[in-house]
């Protein structure tokens, strides 16, 4: 008998209550800007993920004996409605965080992170947000697109469900839409990290600015796969030149579970401009990383 494609094989529960971790899947790209596709990688995220296991190098047990997670399947998104998508993905998401522990949401595009934020803030209040990215997304709305991929931050930031003297995003570069473009954050408060200065400080101090900035409440963390460098993820929307190595942004996750994460996402995979399933395994591994240190953080809880 066929069995379903579940993240890292976890089990299939589409009403999970109690758990310590549920993945959910946000199979949408109605927000994308530039090369659409993302509605089909948390598909290619799971298909990917088999070669996984639960327990790392040097590690001990698995970490699915740490935490009961379960896989929650995909939300039923209206492709053609930004509104409609944004307002069920708010209200399904919602109901999983109040009746389990933490989120790992696999896009789809960066749109539904507001979904996300607005779920995590009901239960938590404002939190603080881990942003790595190629791009800032707290840019207007255009073209009548109230809810695209460039907009999720300024919603979060306008409906104060993040605190932005906690919210600190990693890897900014390249071209944006408008000169001034990254002034309504920093006017805000939000730190911005770009991929230059990391460059210059290093992931070493960059792990410690990132600690001191979001710390010790509840942090959420939201991962565009874009914020590393096209050579080693090109299956994505809206690549840009210039990012993290792979291994550079495994290091920064790692220094998760000194903190508080009480949810998390990797989004914008695009399986279409995808090389060899490289792209939704980096992104896999992304998964299982926040795993790990949301597992870690509970243990030092």
């Amino acid at each position: 008998m066929p069995q379903l494609s579940t993240f890292m094989g976890l089990p299939y529960e589409p009403a999970p209550q109690g758990a310590d971790l549920v993945i959910v899947g946000a199979p949408y790209d109605g927000g994308t800007s530039y090369r659409p596709g993302a509605r089909f990688g948390p598909r290619a995220i799971r298909e990917e993920s088999a070669l996984l296991h639960g327990t790392g190098l040097d590690r001990g047990p698995s970490v699915f004996g740490a935490i009961g997670a379960v896989d929650a399947g995909d939300l039923d998104l209206n492709r053609f409605s930004m509104e409609s998508a944004m307002s069920t993905a708010t209200e399904r998401l919602t109901e999983l965080a109040e009746r389990n522990q933490a989120l790992l949401m696999l896009g789809g595009d960066h749109s539904m992170t507001l979904a996300a934020l607005r779920a995590a803030h009901k239960v938590h209040g404002p939190v603080a947000v881990l942003h790595l990215d190629a791009h800032s997304d707290t840019y207007p709305p255009v073209d009548g697109g109230r809810y695209h991929h460039g907009t999720p931050f300024r919603w979060a930031i306008w409906e104060k469900l993040v605190d932005p003297a906690r919210m600190i995003q990693v890897g900014i570069r390249g071209h944006v839409p408008y000169a001034g473009a990254l002034e309504f954050a920093r006017a805000r408060g939000v730190r911005i990290v770009t991929a230059p200065d990391i460059d210059r400080i290093g992931v070493g101090s960059l792990m410690s600015m990132i600690q001191e900035c979001v710390g010790d409440g509840p942090l959420y963390v939201s991962c565009d796969i874009d914020v590393v460098d096209p050579a080693f993820a090109p299956g994505t929307g809206t690549p840009s030149p210039g990012g993290l190595s792979s291994r550079e942004l495994l290091a920064i996750l790692r220094g998760i579970g000194d903190l508080q994460p009480i949810g998390c996402d990797v989004v914008e995979v695009a399986p279409a401009y995808d090389h060899g399933g490289a792209t939704a395994l980096l992104a896999a591994e992304i998964g299982y990383e926040l795993i790990y240190q949301y597992a870690r953080s509970r243990r030092g809880r």
